[in-house]
């Protein structure tokens, strides 16, 4: 699952970035709203992290023309403005939560996965589809034999990306795009297939079916 951290705090960002990466998500970073534009328009995020003061204008102006140009992903927005007006406002203007600075790392984790799975339908810490269950705290998933298995970082931002978008057929270029970020080298082309046969292995080999020249689906049934 990827996500756009829009942060100009170099030390927070980068601490912050990786706390994402070890929690299984994959994490795009900027301290600018012209770069911010840019991502958002050619990347598919399903979460952004957003500091409202940024050098080079208003983090709450973009996201309200985000909102008017009907961008619906979550957008969790983070400053270092407490009173209960600057939240109201935040709030009012797009955000789905709001969270000042200086703040616990555990508490970022919680209220972001909260987002993500309010915005996929879920209500449970749980994914289930077609037999397979994914336990989103414990990073593990149980198939359809029963057992369970703990997943890889990528192991897991995988089948969750699959799982939260069942039916759908994703090119590998698609899931390359989920699994790696643009400031790391070129993933070698073969990786899908390395961690979908994985997923295969500890799940079932029909948990993910290959449609040929098109790419990959989780079935809902």
């Amino acid at each position: 699952m990827r996500l756009l951290l829009v942060e100009d705090d170099d030390l927070l960002a980068e601490s912050l970035a990786e706390a994402l990466e070890d929690a299984g998500y994959r994490v795009d970073v900027t301290a600018l709203v012209r770069e911010a534009e840019k991502l958002m328009a050619r990347e598919d995020y399903s979460l952004v992290i957003l500091d409202l003061g940024l050098p080079d204008g208003s983090g709450l102006e973009m996201l309200e023309r985000w909102r008017r140009g009907g961008r619906r992903l979550p957008v969790l927005a983070l400053t270092a403005r407490d009173s209960w007006e600057d939240k109201v406002a935040g709030l009012r203007r797009g955000a789905d939560d709001y969270l000042t600075k200086p703040y616990h790392e555990a508490e970022l984790l919680a209220r972001l996965h909260a987002l993500l799975r309010r915005s996929s339908g879920a209500v449970e810490a749980e994914l289930r589809v077609n037999g397979i269950t994914l336990d989103e705290v414990a990073k593990r998933a149980c198939g359809v034999d029963g057992s369970w298995h703990t997943l890889t970082a990528t192991e897991y931002c995988l089948l969750r990306y699959l799982m939260c978008h069942p039916d759908r057929v994703h090119s590998k270029d698609n899931l390359l795009n989920q699994l790696y970020t643009l400031n790391q080298d070129a993933a070698a082309p073969n990786l899908v297939e390395v961690y979908i046969g994985r997923l295969r292995r500890l799940l079932g080999k029909n948990c993910i079916q290959t449609r040929r020249g098109q790419g990959y689906v989780l079935p809902s049934h």
